[in-house]
């Protein structure tokens, strides 16, 4: 209940079209139930014999039943493009709220998520909620009120034989209360591994490059087939049960109308029901067990949307572990002078990560973290944009706090360059001009000649408009990670963070790298993470990291000079 409440509360919006939609259906209802009355009244002045005043009011009637089926037309029209509407714009905002919701979330969250689940929770378990609210509900209504309308016309005709039709009912409410407890963990389950399916194929989709060079396709083939064969399996359980749910409960339909003919006759027999009211009772005992049999239908379709509809909201429900304070202000005039004051970190299996970290950067500085893999250098470097909080301490940035900074402020002083660069399916202008939308082209080859990409975007079939590909799978290594400083140089953040900027990349283009760094020296404070230490040697300041904590720090002459930790790695590399 708690689930479908949210749900009401989230189509409340589309009350209008609603409104529209549940009155064309109550009319569309009435128009059902006065067909047969018609029908019924006919059969009476041809049961009493025809003469020329029976001809003209069965000519009205028959006016009269051409015009119901005409506003059963309309009303049915609008009762379902209506209710389609309403329930598909519904489908529209809950995916959007779904991805801001995402995208609000903390990476902490996306640690034991897969890709391909999420976005089958977007896509896929959204879409249930148009069965839910275009089909159910005012199928649920229609039903309802047929039923209450058929079963006080049919008391009206004879009180008895009306209660006789009843019989079954009981029955087929208790079978529909069991086939829900039991069909439910079927559509549950089916959607779980529609998620893991999801998740197997983006996986397999993005790593086909390695599939094919280690010659794995039959491998992956198999795991695609056997995700797909679960999920279809967990479908065919729910099926199975609604396969038997379905024919019993026409069975006791079928039953209801066994014991209305046995004693509609004997009543009959007795002079006890006319013969129009024994075919007015007959065609509305089609109208009275078809809400009841839909009941099947409905039962199924509801577990199936709730089952999505809980994916869904577990998501929505989710807190963010950051967000704003609430007395959070702007960080406005930011200089980039960054302050580290004994800050710890772990994650949430409380493994330690970082243990007492303390250093000052001044404006302008270089401050380089170097050590070996693992030891907590891009941790520290995220702490700065707040994509985790510090578990002990406190980051200031122009002595502000970053936890009483709003996040959009923050982040918006911040420019990152990752080792694992990403680019959007677009053009390189696109993906330059995605720090500041508003740039111009002029603006956004200025900052190509920056990073030193400039010329080799000239060289490209279409220049800036050159297309990179899903990923920059068009772009060398190099030129990716020269398109990602010009994006962060573009965007003139003060603090500039740059991890792993010369990973993978050939002599030459690190030296094209290092002149585009170099540039930024004294204008912008630079966090650089750097294996080779030849990228950093300039810097104004080098943290040497190990096991979570500083064991050396100064420029690059002062640590050759201490021959520790640094001077090792330096023999090393």
């Amino acid at each position: 209940m708690n689930t479908l409440w949210k749900l009401t509360k989230e189509a409340a919006r589309y009350k209008g079209l609603y409104v529209i939609a549940i009155l064309s259906t109550f009319g569309l209802t009435v128009v059902n139930l006065s067909a047969p009355k018609v029908l019924s009244s006919m059969t009476g002045i041809v049961e009493k014999g025809m003469n020329e005043e029976g001809l003209n009011s069965v000519i009205r009637l028959a006016l009269l039943l051409l015009g119901l089926y005409l506003l059963r037309v309309l009303f049915r029209f609008l009762s379902n493009y209506l209710a389609h509407r309403a329930a598909w714009y519904l489908v529209g905002d809950l995916r959007s709220r779904l991805f801001f919701k995402l995208e609000s979330l903390d990476l902490g969250f996306f640690h034991d998520k897969q890709t391909g689940d999420l976005m089958s929770r977007v896509v896929n378990d959204t879409r249930d909620f148009e069965l839910l609210y275009a089909h159910m509900i005012p199928d649920l209504i229609t039903n309802f009120v047929t039923f209450a309308g058929v079963l006080i016309i049919l008391l009206s005709i004879n009180w008895k034989l009306a209660l006789i039709t009843c019989c079954p009912i009981p029955l087929i409410l208790i079978s529909g209360v069991i086939f829900a407890k039991k069909v439910r963990p079927y559509f549950k389950e089916s959607q779980r591994v529609m998620g893991d399916l999801n998740a197997q194929l983006q996986d397999s989709l993005s790593g086909l490059h390695e599939i094919q060079a280690f010659g794995q396709e039959p491998y992956e083939g198999e795991r695609v087939r056997t995700k797909s064969f679960e999920q279809v399996k967990a479908m065919l359980r729910a099926l199975k049960a609604s396969a038997i749910f379905h024919p019993c409960v026409e069975l006791l339909s079928s039953a209801g109308t066994v014991l209305v003919v046995f004693f509609g006759g004997y009543l009959a027999y007795r002079n006890q029901l006319s013969i129009a009211d024994i075919v007015a009772f007959v065609l509305y005992l089609s109208l009275f067990y078809a809400p009841v049999s839909g009941l099947a239908n409905l039962l199924e379709n509801l577990q199936q949307s709730l089952a999505g509809a809980e994916r869904v909201t577990l998501i929505l429900d989710t807190p963010s572990a950051i967000k704003n304070a609430d007395d959070a202000e702007p960080l406005e005039n930011v200089k980039g002078a960054i302050q580290f004051e004994n800050v710890s970190f772990h994650y949430e299996n409380n493994i330690p990560v970082l243990n007492n970290i303390s250093f000052s950067c001044e404006p302008g500085m270089m401050v380089a973290l170097v050590g070996p893999t693992g030891v907590g250098k891009t941790t520290t470097a995220q702490l700065i944009s707040r994509f985790y909080d510090v578990t002990e301490g406190r980051i200031l940035i122009d002595g502000h706090d970053i936890r009483k900074v709003t996040l959009e402020s923050l982040r918006h002083n911040i420019s990152p360059v990752l080792q694992d660069t990403f680019l959007f399916n677009g053009t390189i202008a696109e993906n330059i001009g995605y720090a500041r939308p508003e740039a111009t082209l002029a603006e956004i080859q200025e900052a190509a000649k920056a990073a030193n990409i400039h010329e080799d975007i000239l060289q490209m079939p279409d220049g800036y408009d050159t297309q990179v590909g899903e990923r920059g799978l068009r772009l060398s290594g190099g030129q990716k990670q020269r398109v990602a400083i010009a994006r962060a140089i573009l965007r003139k953040s003060p603090i500039i963070i740059l991890d792993e900027a010369t990973a993978s990349v050939d002599v030459q283009t690190e030296r094209q790298i290092q002149s585009a760094i170099a540039k930024l020296t004294g204008k912008r404070t630079i966090i650089a993470i750097a294996h080779r230490l030849s990228t950093i040697m300039n810097a104004d300041l080098i943290l040497v990291i190990h096991e979570g904590r500083i064991i050396e720090q100064g420029n690059h002459a002062q640590l050759m000079e201490q021959k520790g930790f640094y001077y090792k790695l330096q023999q090393t590399e």
